[in-house]
Formats: structure tokens, C-alpha cells, sequence
């Protein structure tokens, strides 16, 4: 097996500057992210330490990520790139957008 995918960067938390190695998918989402939210790392990543349960800091930004991007799909979505038109459930996308939903709510209860 080779080395580490990981990129070790300097950051700016809540704690004052450290390090945090991602996968550098990871470091492009959250670019992302915060080209579309407009803010900066730095902030991006104290919100993320202020909101997160406790399990560390990179734990919570990947987390963080993932929940972001997931939130953002939609079925016309996937549609639109190509994704498909059903899951492999066989039932359309619209009708399990219904189901996560639910699910959602009851997560938070």
C-alpha cells in the first residue's frame, strides 16, 4: 500500500493555529462551501467546533461536509446530473427524498 492521502494544513481555530489532515476531496468541499456561503475557512471551521459533539475536530468538519452537501441534494438534483432516476430500491427519487426526510425528523427527536 502507498503513503497517507492526507494533506496536513494550517488553520486558524478556536484554539489558535493548528493543523488538520484531510483527505484533499475534503479540503475541495469545504472550499467549496465557503465560496458559497461567502465566509472564511476560519469561520467555517470555529462553527463548526462551536456546534459539533464532542469526537475531535476533523471528525467534525468531514461530518460537517458531508451533512452540508447532503442537505443541498435534491432529486432533481441527481436527475439533472445524470444520477439516475430511481435508487436501487426501485422507488423514485421524490418518494425517498420523503422517506430521508421523515427519517431526519425522527433523528432529531
Amino acid at each position: 500500500m502507498g503513503g497517507s492521502r492526507l494533506v496536513n494544513r494550517n488553520i486558524t481555530a478556536g484554539t489558535g493555529r493548528t493543523s488538520m489532515r484531510l483527505e484533499p476531496e475534503v479540503w475541495d468541499a469545504l472550499r467549496e462551501v465557503c465560496l458559497r456561503e461567502g465566509i472564511e475557512l476560519r469561520d467555517l471551521i470555529r462553527s463548526v467546533e462551536r456546534t459539533a459533539p464532542a469526537g475531535g475536530r476533523t471528525s467534525a468538519v468531514r461530518v460537517h461536509v458531508l451533512e452540508y452537501f447532503r442537505a443541498a441534494a435534491t432529486p432533481e438534483g441527481h436527475e439533472l446530473v445524470g444520477h439516475g432516476s430511481s435508487t436501487a430500491t426501485g422507488m423514485p427519487l421524490g418518494v425517498l427524498s420523503e422517506i430521508e426526510v421523515e427519517n431526519q425528523m425522527l433523528l432529531k427527536r
